[in-house]
């Protein structure tokens, strides 16, 4: 399969819009694990990446110091257990845990639902028995690749980045995201598409997080589509990655961004993208 420039004109197609028949439920459920007490806000980011792409409902799951914030910020947000239609998970949380915090992280992974995995849960890739977008760095990938018994370094695949996702597709079986200035996204099939991103303001701490909801929820949108075409998902990692690029760029117009920038700026281009109402 053969790799394609993927655009903010190409993302506009997964774009759900509820229709006069959807409720909060059938518009998509977002389950959230993200955040620590280290990295709090790792989890409002995410969760407001998530709310400002268009998302039926979000559930929080995560430590109590960061569903705090969370709700201090989105007080709409769920913090119960209960049905959800897509996963992210990992996003500001260090790798060592407790075993019943594996356990409980597992059992989420088990449940063979679309799942963004982020982070400090890379490590559990293996666990997962639905489809699965990885979202590395660098950094990241150098240790997913090492969990499948490759070895490489960051250095190499700085080099060859599109090479290195491509080899951590067909190592792990998942779709990966390797993020960076282009970002790429490959699967089983090879190398399905390249997304430049929108400015190097982007570089900025949390950035990745809110990539990680805007994901999330578009997961969480079409998870009924990806029940028939897990094909998709490459598609839907390629959409997000470009309307994370693109209100990284509307944000930098007002001087230099911050993650949170970013996550203000996604209404407005979802809108744009959306034309009349």
């Amino acid at each position: 399969m053969t790799e394609r420039r993927f655009g903010i004109e190409d993302a506009a197609a997964w774009i759900r819009v509820p229709g006069r028949d959807d409720d909060k439920y059938s518009r998509g459920v977002l389950g959230v694990v993200t955040g620590s007490d280290r990295f709090p806000g790792a989890a409002v980011l995410g969760v407001e990446g998530a709310a400002r792409t268009g998302v039926g409902m979000i559930r929080y799951l995560g430590p109590s110091r960061p569903a705090d914030l969370v709700l201090r910020r989105r007080p709409e947000v769920v913090t119960e257990d209960g049905r959800v239609q897509a996963w992210l998970i990992g996003s500001g949380m260090p790798p060592e845990r407790e075993d019943d915090e594996r356990a409980a992280l597992v059992a989420r992974l088990r449940q063979g639902l679309p799942t963004v995995l982020d982070a400090g849960a890379l490590d559990l890739l293996p666990e997962a028995t639905g489809p699965v977008v990885a979202v590395p760095h660098l950094g990241e990938l150098v240790a997913v690749l090492r969990t499948a018994g490759v070895a490489a370094d960051r250095e190499a695949i700085r080099a060859e980045p599109e090479r290195w996702a491509v080899r951590a597709a067909a190592e792990t079986g998942a779709t990966v995201l390797l993020k960076g200035a282009t970002t790429f996204v490959a699967d089983a099939g090879g190398l399905r598409h390249a997304v430049e991103a929108g400015t190097p303001w982007l570089a900025t701490a949390g950035s990745g997080d809110v990539l990680g909801g805007v994901l999330g929820a578009l997961l969480a949108a079409h998870a009924d589509r990806l029940r028939e075409e897990p094909g998709v998902l490459a598609d839907l990692a390629a959409a997000a990655a470009a309307l994370h690029g693109e209100a990284g760029r509307v944000a930098a117009e007002r001087g230099p961004v911050q993650a949170l920038d970013v996550a203000d700026a996604l209404r407005p281009v979802v809108r744009r993208l959306l034309g009349p109402a």
